[in-house]
């Protein structure tokens, strides 16, 4: 088994990205097409927990589309093979000075491409020694 291969980690970068543009201009199409279709994908996000692909839908079409412009920090793709990988990064919003958020995400790849099957969002306080951008 291959850890860290360069071609998988590109692959997943590029679908990272494209979810990240689909996140900020609200594309709910899109959003929902990223995770797997199975009432096993879960989401853990800020202030819910989202079991099954139904839960995850739902929850992109209620919600506000205001707020959610933000700059990622440190993303990491690691590998496991050429059909596994787990995303990870840090973000911040200009709408919540002193706080920073962490997402991570793990991808598989199905026949009809890759997919988020696990993802868990959550913002903290700032951690100490480090000042806000700014």
């Amino acid at each position: 088994m291959i850890v860290n291969d360069l071609m998988v980690q590109a692959e997943v970068e590029a679908e990272v990205a494209a979810y990240e543009q689909a996140l900020v201009n609200n594309d709910v199409a899109a959003l929902d097409n990223f995770f797997a279709q199975t009432e096993y994908a879960i989401r853990y996000g800020a202030t819910e927990n989202l079991y099954g692909y139904e839960a995850i839908k739902a929850f992109r079409a209620s919600r506000s589309p205001a707020g959610l412009a933000r700059t990622l920090e440190k993303t990491r793709v690691a590998t496991d093979g050429r059909d596994l990988a787990v995303a990870a990064t840090l973000f911040r919003r200009d709408n919540a000075p002193g706080k920073i958020g962490r997402q991570m995400q793990t991808w598989v790849r199905f026949p009809e491409g890759w997919r988020i099957v696990a993802a868990h969002v959550s913002v903290i306080d700032e951690p100490e020694g480090r000042p806000a951008p700014g």
